[in-house]
């Protein structure tokens, strides 16, 4: 008897790379995967017409999305971390001191206000530098996911005609988040920016969560039990990764699998899934964004999952 095949987008990566080969599937059900080349056009296209059934996401698109009303629900299934104080980039031309002289000044920001990593980024502005977020002009150059969400006063789009990169490159910019310039005067504000994210998460666990796991409420109702067998299936497959990074089976490893590597060294399993060994990260990225206004309103974690995955961890 045939099993129901979800439809599902995953960027490829170490510790989803089993269910990608088809080593492994959720139980009672297949994957048929959907590859978007540009994983945030998948995003966008999940956020604004439920076009997959099961979906990676990023997390504060997800929650944006949800404040929204967006009919899908989260898996506690973190497939990408990251630490972003390199994120935060000027021109070493024009003088910049530290975080604390942005304020009052026009800071880029890559594609949208609620992108993750921005989100993330100036949280350690604020958290680790005492930046006023409120006094710093957020300049996009992008629109955002969601169509509905109304950015706050201090959020403008970039001037027609203009790019990120010129107006950093002229001065016009004091700083940018998320850009990907290769010009030699523009360097992180954050000096040794991996450092200063290893530090961080010492001293108070910060190890922020960019990707979740996301499905459509229709499948939830139409096949019970669907949330837990996917949450099993990416839990073995993270296993089968992490086994192979800790005995040096990879043959040829990325960047993100020598970051893995590192942070187990500092933590035993670098990518924890389940609520309970990410609670204290969710409420920092819950209250970031709701001090950011990218959250209308309070919410609390458990609201924002499944309830089939509350107790899961793996």
């Amino acid at each position: 008897m045939a099993v129901p095949a979800l439809q599902i987008v995953s960027r490829e990566q170490g510790n989803n790379s089993a269910l990608k080969d088809g080593s492994i599937h959720p139980a009672g059900f297949s994957f048929a995967f959907e590859e978007v080349p540009v994983l945030v056009h998948a995003f966008r296209r999940m956020v604004r017409t439920l076009e997959f059934e099961v979906c990676e996401m990023a997390l504060t698109t997800y929650l944006c999305a949800r404040d929204h009303g967006v009919p899908f629900s989260g898996l506690p299934i973190f497939l990408k971390r990251a630490f972003h104080h390199g994120a935060i980039l000027h021109n070493i031309k024009f003088g910049l001191e530290n975080p604390k002289n942005l304020e009052g000044q026009r800071v880029g920001v890559n594609r949208g206000y609620t992108v993750t990593a921005g989100v993330w980024a100036r949280g350690v502005l604020q958290e680790e530098y005492g930046v006023d977020l409120s006094k710093i002009t957020w300049v996009l150059s992008g629109d955002e996911h969601v169509e509905k969400y109304k950015p706050p006063g201090n959020v403008v789009s970039i001037e027609r005609g203009k790019t990120i990169d010129e107006l950093l490159d002229s001065g016009d910019l004091a700083a940018a988040i998320n850009i990907e310039s290769t010009g030699s005067n523009i360097q992180p504000l954050i000096p040794n920016p991996l450092e200063a994210g290893i530090t961080a998460f010492k001293d108070r666990g910060h190890y922020p969560i960019n990707h979740l796991i996301v499905v459509r409420d229709t499948v939830m109702k139409e096949h019970p039990g669907v949330d837990v067998a996917i949450f099993n299936a990416f839990a073995e497959a993270k296993n089968i990764y992490l086994e192979r990074l800790r005995t040096g089976e990879i043959e040829s490893p990325t960047s993100v699998d020598e970051f893995h590597l590192r942070m187990m060294g500092l933590m035993g399993d670098p990518l924890p899934y389940g609520i309970g060994p990410n609670h204290a990260v969710l409420q920092n990225l819950i209250k970031n964004a709701e001090a950011q206004k990218i959250l209308r309103k309070p919410i609390e974690i458990e609201s924002v999952f499944t309830k089939g995955t509350l107790e899961l961890t793996a």
